[in-house]
């Protein structure tokens, strides 16, 4: 067969099968022909699926060849999936720079800290009061009777310790999910 004959026979140019002929990829006859048969299967061992594709004109979809584990459809997909997973790794480094984002484990750290904190403030709060609290009502209940009212502190502290446990107990039950 002649390159020419060869050439329409494979889909490709001439200057292609000439190339494929001084690389070695075309089984010749001794008179210097082409071998049709064993030059295709040749040519397809030695060469990349993707680059015939693209040497006969197509896409690499929609003429029903699959090229296999090299086809251009998934490596382009591979491709575009990687540039979007780089782009997003970028926007998330930007962000963390900007302080816009915060390590998860750290903010969980930072919440229950916090919380701890509040409850502990509130758990003394009322030892801290029950004194003034006591001598501010005992006044102001003298003030406004005009007989002398005592008011135990530690009986004003109990009652306000009940209270803030309850409140607290309430609050326990809230949770803070930062998924």
């Amino acid at each position: 067969m002649s390159e020419r004959a060869y050439a329409a026979h494979s889909g490709l140019s001439r200057g292609a099968v000439q190339k494929a002929r001084k690389n070695g990829r075309l089984v010749l006859f001794a008179d210097g022909s082409i071998n049709a048969a064993a030059s295709d299967a040749r040519r397809g061992a030695m060469t990349d699926p993707d680059q015939q594709m693209r040497s006969r004109g197509g896409s690499g979809s929609g003429d029903g060849a699959v090229s296999g584990p090299g086809d251009s459809t998934s490596y382009l997909k591979a491709r575009t999936a990687l540039t979007v997973y780089q782009a997003q790794e970028r926007q998330l480094s930007i962000q963390r720079k900007k302080g816009v984002l915060v390590d998860r484990a750290r903010a969980e750290t930072l919440v229950f800290r916090l919380a701890r904190q509040e409850r502990d403030t509130w758990v003394t709060w009322p030892t801290r009061v029950a004194a003034l609290m006591a001598a501010q009502l005992s006044a102001d209940m003298e003030k406004a009777s005009g007989v002398p009212v005592t008011i135990e502190t530690a009986i004003l502290q109990r009652v306000l310790e009940t209270h803030v446990r309850e409140q607290l107990d309430a609050l326990a039950d809230l949770r803070v999910s930062l998924g």
